[in-house]
Parts: C-alpha cells; structure tokens; sequence
C-alpha cells in the first residue's frame, strides 16, 4: 500500500488487455521471433539444425526471468539479456539466436502483434456494444421523445432514432478500426538501419533470399503485410494512427455518456443503479451516474494522449532516436483505457432503464407550442382566417408561456384554443392531433433502415464475437 498501482491495472482493465501488454506475452513473443527467425533462415539454406529449433520451443513460455534481470543489470540491454537468458536455457541454439538481428527485430515487431491483438479485443467490445444499441434501438424505436437543439426543446424524435446517433459514431470507428487492422503492417526482417546489411552479409548478397526471409517471418507472425523499407524501427506514424483511432472510439462513448448523464437528470433514461449502490456519502437518495462518468473521465484521458505519438512521430531524428522509448510505453495505457471504456458501456446497456412516463410527460409540456402549426390549418379547414388564426395561437402561446415559467403552472395552451370559439374544433379532434406519434416523422422508418442497411452486416460477419459479459471490477 505504499507504491503507487496504476488504476487501469487495478480498477479498469480487462484480464485479456492486461495480458496483451503483460512481461509474459512481450518475451514469450520474442522468443517466437526468435524461432520463426530460425526457422525461415534454415529454410533458405543457413546452418542452423534441427535439434536447435526444438530446443528453442521447449522454453518458449518457460522464460528465466531471474537469468535476463540479472544479466540486464550487467549489460544495460534488455533484449542482449534476453538472449543471454534464452542461450543458458537452449545452449545448443545458443549461437543462433538472433541470428542477423537487431533489437527492433524482436522489439517493434513484438509491439505490432500486441497492437494488432490489442485491436482485435477492442473489436470484440465494439461489436458488443454496437449490437446492445441496436437491441435497444429496435425496442424503442416508436416511442416519441422530446429532441433537444441546442439543450432546448425541439422537434420530437423517438428515444430508439436517437440511440442510433450513438451507433452512427460508432459504425464510423468501426470502419477505421477495420481499415487499421486490414492495412497493419509488419516491421519484419530489416537490419539495424534498415538496410538489411547484415543479411545481406549471412546470404551471400542475395537479395531475392532476404526478401523471401522477410516475407517469411511476417507471414510465420500472421502479417500479410510488410514495411517495404524502415529505419531501424517501423514508421512512427503507426502508433499516432492507432491513438487517433482509440481516441475516435472515446469521443464517440463520452458523446454517449454527455447524452445519458443529461437525459438521467430528466429523469427520462438511466444508467444501471446496484441494489447496494450507494450514490453520496451525504445524500442517500442521489443515484448518480457513476458507470457514464467513469467512461467520461477515461475518455479525456485517451484523447489527450494523441498528441504524444504524434510528437514521437514528427521528431524522430534520420533511422531512429531512442526518445520514443517510455512514450511509447506509457501510450498502451489508451488501449487499456478503451478497453475499459467498451467494458462499461456494454454494463449500462445491459441494464438501462427508460421512464415513458416522464417521456410522455416533458412531450406534452412542450407539445402544445409545437402543434400550433396544425391546429391553424385544422381551423383554416373550419372556415378561420390564417391570419387571425395565427394571431390569436400567438396571443394564447404567450399566456401560456406565461404561466408555465412565471407562475410554475402547467402548459394550458389547449384549453385556451378549446375555449376559443374562432377555432372551432372540438376537444376529439384536438387530442388526434396532439398524438406525439403525429410529430416524429420517419423516425422510427429511419431507426429500421439504418439498422438493416449498416449495422447488421456488421453483426452479422462478427456475430462469433457476441456474448460478452461485462461486469465491473469497482
């Protein structure tokens, strides 16, 4: 308790996002590069034995960290440790491995699978959460609502074709999400400039054989892309795309919870509230929104983080500076802090409550002045003059205006039409047209539409990564 904890490890992150990035996965991968850097030499005719191989699988979760701490203490070069590490347990590989390398090999190479399986748990999450608002979409997509420009009343909508707003900003980030994955490409086999130098030297100057080693390496990784040319490291760029794209995914989830928090002060729509929940420490009544400022308070955490790679990016010195080094290590926190965004979001949706009443009551407080419009032609129809129609509705608006925000009264707009002679239209036929369900257009058309055109073949081609339970740590 005396050493500061990371709370995206402590309190947010998902078991599977804190493996990604964990010690265990970062040097058990090496050691995978290790052997496929092996494996493809052998192939294109190095000496390099079978039995070396074989030995350097047997260990290759099995890694002495005691042996690479100590021996780093000694050299100050965690991957020259590593290998040391890897030799005292593999002696018969020992004058093989890394063969050519250099320590980007195992490095940037190692940083692009945990980006590229970082963004496939991220995937897994977007997917979820997108299919729990098209859920919740279809559900409520005819019941009206007030909308709100400018936090002022508005025409109506329904609560479903809002909730595709949300799904709208994520069908985007879904869209690049799918773009960086498709075009995430490997660092590969490049030498310690970039040139391939010293593959150059171990295949004779063969060229063609070094691309083939490459090409090998990548697709023995799961890459079916490569970097054509590099420094030492892959282009810094990468890292800025990747934080632009989870910062797009963090504006997209605080948009939802600037919504939510608003609509739970209306009493209209709710986050998830806990049996045991407690909302103050003082108020025991207040249920706040704890989950939506959680997600609000990481987002403004992954959208500040933007600017850091992308300075690494624009100062990198010719092949490579160093100085990209802990911000590129303090950057993973933005993964894990999506991670936990989605985790959350996917809660609320699992629980959120709607109130109609309190929908239906705000609707018909408002309602009134926006029907005005109908019930001039409703008593053009009678036989009223437009103008004067107009006028008196203008005269009745202001009165009531008057006594809902002077006095604190209820909107009596409809009675004052009701009693008006002039309009001519009895009370029936005053409640058909004051039916919210006249007001919201092609709301609930739209909510279908949207759904079935652009969400659902989303679902549909990642429908295998559906069912995810999303329980909070705290």
């Amino acid at each position: 308790m005396k050493v500061y904890s990371n709370p995206l490890v402590e309190r947010y992150g998902s078991e599977e996002m804190l493996y990604n990035f964990s010690p265990d996965k970062k040097f058990s991968t090496w050691r995978k590069l290790w052997i496929a850097l092996a494996e493809c030499e052998k192939e294109l005719g190095l000496d390099i034995s079978d039995d070396q191989i074989a030995e350097m699988k047997k260990f290759v979760d099995d890694i002495n960290y005691d042996v690479a701490k100590k021996r780093e203490k000694e050299v100050r070069h965690d991957v020259m440790a590593h290998v040391f590490a890897f030799g005292e347990q593999a002696p018969l590989a020992k004058p093989i491995i890394h063969l050519g390398a250099t320590s980007a090999y195992v490095g940037d190479n190692t940083d692009l699978i945990q980006i590229r399986d970082g963004l496939e748990i991220i995937r897994k999450k977007l997917v979820n959460v997108m299919n729990g608002l098209k859920t919740f979409a279809l559900e409520y997509k005819d019941m009206p609502v007030l909308g709100y420009t400018h936090f002022q009343p508005a025409q109506l909508t329904t609560v479903g074709k809002r909730a595709t707003l949300w799904l709208q900003s994520l069908s985007l980030d879904f869209e690049e999400l799918e773009f960086r994955q498709n075009t995430l490409k490997f660092r590969g086999v490049k030498g310690t400039t970039g040139t391939q130098a010293s593959f150059a030297a171990l295949f004779d100057h063969d060229f063609n054989r070094v691309k083939q080693l490459d090409e090998m390496v990548a697709e023995k990784m799961g890459f079916s892309k490569r970097f054509m040319v590099t420094g030492q490291t892959y282009d810094r760029k990468v890292d800025a795309q990747m934080l632009n794209l989870l910062s797009n995914i963090a504006q997209s989830a605080h948009k939802f919870t600037n919504d939510l928090r608003l609509l739970q002060n209306l009493k209209e729509l709710e986050e998830p509230f806990g049996k045991q929940q407690i909302g103050s420490s003082a108020m025991a009544y207040k249920r706040n929104p704890m989950r939506s400022e959680r997600i609000s308070a990481l987002a403004k955490f992954v959208i500040s983080m933007t600017t850091s790679p992308a300075m690494v990016a624009s100062t990198q010195w010719f092949e490579r500076t160093l100085d990209d080094s802990a911000n590129k290590r303090l950057s993973i926190q933005a993964y894990l802090a999506v991670d936990s965004i989605l985790t959350i979001w996917q809660n609320i949706l699992d629980g959120m409550v709607v109130y109609p009443k309190i929908i239906e009551k705000h609707i018909m407080a408002e309602l009134p002045f926006m029907a005005t419009e109908y019930i001039i032609m409703e008593g053009v129809k009678n036989g009223g003059d437009r103008q004067e129609l107009h006028e008196r509705i203008r005269v009745h608006s202001m009165e009531a205006g008057k006594m809902v925000k002077v006095e604190g009264k209820e909107n009596d707009l409809i009675e004052r039409i009701l009693a008006d002679d002039y309009f001519k239209i009895d009370k029936e036929r005053l409640v058909e047209i004051l039916d919210p369900k006249n007001f919201i257009g092609f709301a609930a058309e739209q909510t279908e539409d949207f759904i079935k055109e652009e969400i659902d073949p989303i679902i549909e081609k990642n429908k295998s990564l559906l069912g995810m339970k999303a329980e909070l740590n705290v």
